[in-house]
Parts: structure tokens; sequence; C-alpha cells
């Protein structure tokens, strides 16, 4: 495994969602570390905590309790703009249910994560936008609008998106959700390309086909993880081989 120091380091982290009537605990110390490079996901049954553990990972939500360093930046204590800035220039997201927007065309879909940068000319912003849409099989399509696009060509258009701003982490909730099984598998083929070269993933899913693309499969219930299995190699990070 790689030896160099946690891109993601979570310590003790825990979730408590409070109503007037109910105290509900989402998740309960959570202990991750995840290295540079890693492909790592998340399973578990409905309402097991893995897209709370996301979002937390994406700063999108704050944790009740616990520590948790991005490239050993604590980022418990950020305010809200300093959050959303380095969402912006570390995290990229892919999401289900694609979130595109509908009036804008591929290209300028894509290119929003680098105009709430601020700072970067059109020219060079466009430049970027269609080489990753080239590299996504996409730039037959910049012009087109997501409700033009097959769900597969939508799901490429979102991984463009995610990327166009070099993030550290690429972080995917359940990426195949609403796509058939081919262009479910298109779009994993492409993520491992991205991790072969180098990409750092976290991937909530429930299916256990696409989980083996991972390097490490940490399974949740109840709030807590249960399991932290190589695999490739078939082992509990405690060192015991899985049947």
């Amino acid at each position: 495994m790689n030896e160099a120091s946690p891109i993601i380091d979570v310590r003790g982290l825990t979730k408590i969602y409070r109503t007037e009537e109910v105290e509900t605990h989402a998740l309960t110390g959570i202990e991750l570390s995840i290295r540079p490079g890693e492909y790592v996901a998340a399973m578990g049954p409905s309402g097991c905590g893995k897209t709370t553990l996301l979002s937390i990972l994406g700063l999108l939500e704050t944790p009740t309790g616990g520590e948790y360093r991005i490239s050993g930046m604590p980022v418990g204590t950020l305010d809200a703009s300093e959050r959303a800035r380095m969402r912006n220039r570390h995290i990229g997201f892919v999401f289900q249910a694609f979130n595109l927007i509908g009036d804008l065309s591929v290209e300028e879909n894509v290119e929003l994560p680098l105009i709430y940068r601020g700072g970067i000319p059109r020219s060079t912003r466009r430049e970027r936008v269609r080489a990753i849409l080239d590299e996504m099989g996409m730039s037959h399509r910049l012009r087109h609008y997501p409700g033009q696009l097959s769900g597969g060509q939508q799901q490429r258009v979102a991984i463009a998106r995610a990327l166009v701003g070099e993030p550290s982490i690429l972080l995917a909730d359940e990426p195949t959700g609403n796509l058939d099984s081919k262009s479910g598998e298109a779009v994993m083929e492409l993520l491992a390309a991205l991790h072969e070269r180098g990409a750092t993933l976290f991937m909530v899913t429930h299916d256990p086909r696409y989980a083996q693309f991972a390097d490490r499969l940490i399974r949740l219930i109840d709030g807590q993880i249960v399991d932290d299995v190589d695999v490739r190699e078939g082992i509990h990070e405690g060192g015991l081989v899985t049947p």
C-alpha cells in the first residue's frame, strides 16, 4: 500500500441529526484514512450512513464530533466560505442524479467550477473544458444540452465537470444508480482508468460488482465501519484473509 501521508484522515467522527422529538446517530466513531491514489468503495444497507460520510468528506455537511483532515489540514473549524473554497479547489463530485443544469450546454456545465474558482481567463477555461470533454469522449457533444444526451453521456459530462478543476479527491455517490448495466459498466471502466492514472476516489455503491473495481471496500452498519477489506488481496486491515 502507498505509505504516503493520508489525503483523507478521519478520527472519531460522529454525526447526529436532532429534531424536537428524535435524535438520530447517523455516524458513530468513524476512523478512516485514505492515501493518495487509493480507490475506496463504501457499501452497506440503506440508512447505514454511507452518503452522510461522503457528504462530510466532501465538506457538504459538518460532523457533530471528531476530527477531519485533508492533506494534513484540519477542516472542522473552517467557515462556510473557506469550506466552499476548499471544496472547489480540492474535491470533485459525481452524483447518481448527474446534477447537470438543463439550460446550459455541455461546455457551459463543465466550465462552471472554473468560473466559480475565479481568476481563470475565459480562453484558458474553454481550453481545459474541451480537453477534458475530449478525454471523456464527449467533445462532439459540447454544444448539446443535457436533455439531448443519454444517461451514460450525462454521467460522462458530470465526471468531466468533476475533473476539470483537477481536484485532489473524487467523490462518487452511486454513480451508476440511474444507468443501465452497459452504461454503468462504461462509467466504472472510466473511473478505473482515472484511478490507474493516480486519482484518489471514494465511491458509495450498492452493487458488489462495482465495488470490486476499488482497492478497498469498507462496510458500514448503523453508522459504524464494521469491515475494511483489501479487495485485490482479500485481506482485512487487521491482516485476516477473507473467506
